[in-house]
Formats: C-alpha cells, sequence, structure tokens
C-alpha cells in the first residue's frame, strides 16, 4: 500500500496534480511527507509558514505520525470573495 497526499490550491497547482502517493518506508510523520514532496517541488518552500496539515480528514501538527494506508492534505491558505 502507500500514503495518498492530497494537494489543494496553489500546492496542486505546484505539484502538477491533486494528488500523490508515497510509498511509507520513506516518511515517518506528516513533516517528513511535506519535507520530501517539498524536495521534489521547491515551490512548495513558499508555503511551508503557512500550510494546514490534515491526516485522515483531521487537522493535525506536523510531528503526527503516519502509517501505510493514510490520507494527508496540505492546505495552503486561500482567500476568496
Amino acid at each position: 500500500m502507500s500514503i495518498r497526499v492530497l494537494f489543494f490550491a496553489s500546492l496542486a497547482d505546484i505539484a502538477g496534480g491533486r494528488e500523490r502517493f508515497v510509498e511509507p518506508d520513506e516518511v515517518t510523520d506528516v513533516l517528513s511527507v511535506f519535507n520530501l514532496l517539498a524536495a521534489e517541488f521547491p515551490a512548495m518552500e513558499t508555503h511551508r509558514a503557512s500550510i494546514l496539515y490534515a491526516l485522515n480528514s483531521e487537522f493535525v501538527r506536523s510531528d503526527a505520525p503516519v502509517r501505510d494506508g493514510d490520507e494527508i492534505a496540505f492546505l495552503p491558505p486561500v482567500s476568496g470573495g
């Protein structure tokens, strides 16, 4: 299996799509998933300080542990009218 990562708003543009899969043996927590993907998509770094993290549809801190089969969402701040 793997960990499903969802990108929203500008992060989806940066990553070239709304989802990606990460192997669980490459990561330990939500932040390590972000770091892995930021290494692949350096423009994600501009959002690091303001991103919200969700793990299995619940907001979490960046140090929340991840397991095989989890779903992580990266949500940058958005504005609208």
